[in-house]
């Protein structure tokens, strides 16, 4: 039998608040937020220093990219319902017969199709790939994130 050497993260440090719309069933859900928590998994090879990668390096990067989350409404840019223009420097977005304003700097528009915590899971995941890609982690063979809405109920993403 082969082994696999893991490390994982959570914590205080691993949270945003973020509003979202997402949609289900051909209709959208009414505007509202919530307080995410996010896990990382990440499995390789040990590096010459005998870790799959720093902690705190790995917290470092993930907190950085759940920072430019925080605080901000999670715009779907690939939704069939939800349509979003920029009309001078505010979103409006349509959906189920409402229009919303947004200022753009209260907006953080991702290239999914929904804000589901498992899509919000595959975006970090990619964008944590490749910031630790960026930084040398060519032994990561497999990374899992996941995202709670609220307590016991998450959303997965695995790559690898």
């Amino acid at each position: 039998m082969q082994g696999a050497f893991r490390v994982s993260i959570d914590g205080s440090r691993l949270r945003f608040a973020a509003a979202h719309m997402a949609t289900f069933d051909g209709r959208c859900e009414p505007l509202h937020g919530h307080n995410y928590a996010v896990s990382i998994e990440a499995e390789g090879d040990l590096t010459a220093d005998g870790w799959v990668w720093d902690f705190g390096d790995l917290r470092r990067i993930a907190a950085g990219i759940l920072d430019e989350l925080d605080h901000r409404f999670l715009l779907q840019e690939r939704s069939s319902l939800l349509r979003a223009t920029i009309v001078g420097g505010n979103y409006e977005l349509h959906a189920g017969g409402q229009t919303y304003v947004l200022p753009c700097s209260d907006v953080v528009a991702l290239p999914i199709d929904n804000t589901t915590a498992e899509r919000l899971a595959e975006w970090i995941a990619g964008r944590l790939l490749a910031a630790l890609r960026a930084n040398g982690a060519s032994n990561i063979r497999r990374l899992a994130v996941g995202v709670e809405e609220m307590p016991g109920q998450s959303g997965w993403y695995t790559l690898g």
